[in-house]
């Protein structure tokens, strides 16, 4: 169940995406639930990607293309454009897991009344073939201190916590993401609600990810978020974070 009245804003942040911005439109279009506010903001991409996503305009309700200050800027356009009641990202290299996904997610903002959703996500190769799975499991007060975390992708919520606790955080690098739930769901203690089931397909990859540079200051980048969102010991906290990445591949 789901209130009739609740609008969802999707976002999709995209830069050259030829290869799989379509796959990722077309999840969008699949879903049973209909009041969704379809936003794609690019950043001036030079392949294919717009002509891709021209296919679609009667589906996109808002369309920006310009260059800008990488992903994360890109997301605080979006959140600033959105005119929905909660605010969700869909990156270019994932998709929907089921046509029912924003339909369940709808539901559990109605049904326990929480600021924030989030779920399960599977990663998975150019196939389709699953490597990895994240299982959230439910949200207690203090497991950010564990090294916790909800995938970002699965990470919906209400706009209005954008207008009081703040938008992502440039500072923080490709840690902006983990930085902001930090903010929204350790520091104010806002509440949260586990739907417990895979919402988002993710091809494997990332820019935190690409190198032993960019693991280093996506580290480095991870502490300070800990630090100053009141984690008790972040260097704990930053083995604890990595370690809990092990359990996804069995």
């Amino acid at each position: 169940m789901f209130s009739p009245d609740l609008k969802i804003s999707l976002i999709t942040v995209s830069f050259n995406a030829e290869s799989t911005i379509e796959r990722c439109i077309q999840s969008v279009l699949a879903q049973s639930f209909k009041n969704v506010e379809y936003i794609i903001i690019d950043g001036a991409s030079t392949d294919n990607t717009l002509q891709i996503i021209h296919k679609y305009k009667q589906h996109i309700q808002i369309l920006v293309s310009e260059p800008d200050k990488g992903i994360y800027d890109a997301m605080n356009k979006g959140i600033k454009m959105a005119t929905g009641d909660i605010i969700g990202m869909l990156n270019t290299d994932d998709y929907f897991a089921d046509a029912q996904v924003l339909k369940d997610i709808a539901g559990q903002f109605t049904v326990n009344n929480a600021d924030i959703t989030y779920g399960d996500l599977d990663f998975v190769n150019n196939k389709g073939g699953i490597v990895r799975k994240w299982r959230s499991g439910k949200y207690f007060s203090g497991s950010f201190n564990w090294g916790w975390m909800p995938p970002h992708p699965t990470f919906y919520c209400k706009k209005e916590l954008f207008q009081q606790f703040g938008y992502y955080s440039l500072g923080y690098g490709t840690a902006a993401d983990y930085e902001l739930m930090l903010r929204f769901m350790h520091k104010n203690g806002l509440k949260a609600s586990y739907l417990n089931k895979v919402i988002i397909k993710m091809k494997t990859g990332g820019a935190s990810n690409k190198n032993l540079n960019s693991r280093v200051k996506g580290l480095l980048f991870d502490l300070k978020a800990m630090r100053n969102n009141g984690i008790k010991a972040p260097l704990l906290g930053l083995i604890f974070k990595p370690l809990r990445k092990i359990s996804q591949y069995f």
